[in-house]
């Protein structure tokens, strides 16, 4: 009676678990759907901003993200659920406040202030998701997570065109709405779902472990293929093709639909062919992405290309489930606020560098992008058939 009743209330907090993080995918996609898709419109319609200004406020948002590492600091004081909460909500209040005021210094404040929420929100959910997923369904429940922000990034966006089809943006309104759509669930969450309890206590420290440097480069590597993607995939299309706004956010709803359909397929197929299979084809598929984009001349191409290179984003799960089945399990909070702050470098240094780099010849940019897919390929062949905590890379025998 005892082990059925164990059994039974392990199932119960698993299944909050699981809740609860899937309630954080749809709090975090609500805000920050709406924060992005409306932002460049509103802040030349409402704000008067120029290159200058946008620049700034983009540099600004990615502070927080190299920061990320502070992220262990604050767990000395305040436990990653809570914390999880309070992230949302300070995203959702930064959200929510954006067109309170349209002027530069309160659209800078109010950036930094959602742009910190919604970086300690994804690191600590990657770190929870690691923490309270087995390492037999995490890919699969990463995957579904990513399909549920798909489905949630449909659902607002599809709304969003819907209302602008019919009516003139009230940009208080919506964002206010967004902000503080988010802000409700974190109360919800904190209100209707359990606090549970630390599985193993996570190290309040922050390290480098040399055993984790496949890892570390794996992420690293992945950040700076990314800034490619967000900066200069979308805005070939724009530059080269004149791809108009509407037609934008249209393919952004695409891309959420293909997402929400093929992330959890991808989640399984990462458990049925291990890690180093999987990011075998991510690799593969971006190196044939990318030197397709320096050479691509017509419109359909260019959208084909951009969606398969939204679509290699859900195959960057399996460096994720790689970590977690190498790692130490209370090295896993540290770590996953740690690689946010790897993975964000790229982010400062990357665009700007790249940009001079566009001034001259677009081409060598996707190149560039190649060539990091090819150096991300030959490392992935790295990862064991079978990663464990004795055994993170090919290069050291198993014990």
């Amino acid at each position: 009676m005892a082990n059925t009743l164990g059994t039974l209330r392990a199932a119960l907090i698993a299944r909050d678990q699981k809740a609860l993080l899937f309630l954080l995918a749809i709090g975090n996609t609500l805000a920050f759907a709406v924060w992005q898709v409306l932002l460049n419109n509103f802040v030349v319609e409402e704000a008067g901003f120029t290159g200058r200004e946008i620049g700034l406020l983009q540099s600004l948002r990615e502070v927080p993200g190299f920061l990320a590492f502070t992220a262990i600091l604050v767990m000395i004081f305040v436990r990653q659920q809570t914390f999880a909460l309070l992230s949302l909500a300070v995203l959702g209040i930064g959200t929510a406040i954006t067109a309170f005021y349209p002027q530069a210094l309160w659209l800078y404040f109010a950036t930094v202030l959602m742009s910190i929420g919604f970086h300690y929100l994804e690191t600590l959910q990657n770190s929870l998701s690691l923490q309270w997923l087995s390492k037999e369904e995490a890919p699969a429940i990463l995957g579904q997570l990513l399909s549920v922000k798909a489905l949630c990034n449909l659902t607002v966006l599809g709304a969003l065109y819907s209302y602008l089809y019919f009516f003139s943006a009230n940009y208080l309104l919506i964002y206010a709405l967004a902000g503080f759509g988010a802000v409700a669930i974190a109360l919800y969450c904190r209100v209707r779902l359990p606090h549970f309890p630390d599985g193993v206590i996570q190290r309040k420290a922050l390290f480098l472990r040399k055993r984790y440097w496949l890892y570390y480069t794996l992420t690293f590597l992945a950040g700076a293929r990314r800034q490619i993607f967000v900066v200069f995939a979308g805005f070939l299309l724009v530059e080269k093709f004149n791809f108009p706004i509407h037609d934008v956010v249209l393919l952004t709803l695409v891309n959420a639909g293909l997402t929400f359909v093929l992330a959890p397929k991808i989640g399984r197929l990462i458990v049925r062919i291990g890690e180093r299979r999987a990011l075998t084809l991510e690799y593969l598929g971006l190196v044939v992405v990318f030197v397709s984009y320096a050479f691509v001349e017509t419109l359909a191409v260019a959208i084909a290309l951009y969606l398969l290179d939204h679509l290699f984003f859900a195959m960057a799960i399996a460096i994720k489930t790689y970590f977690q089945k190498i790692a130490d399990p209370a090295d896993i909070a540290a770590t996953s606020s740690i690689s946010f702050t790897i993975n964000h470098i790229a982010a400062v240094v990357l665009p700007a560098l790249l940009g001079i780099v566009w001034l001259y010849d677009p081409s060598a940019v996707f190149f560039i992008g190649a060539a990091i897919a090819a150096l991300s390929l030959s490392l992935s062949q790295l990862i064991p058939d079978a990663p464990s905590a004795d055994y993170e890379t090919r290069l050291r025998p198993a014990s």
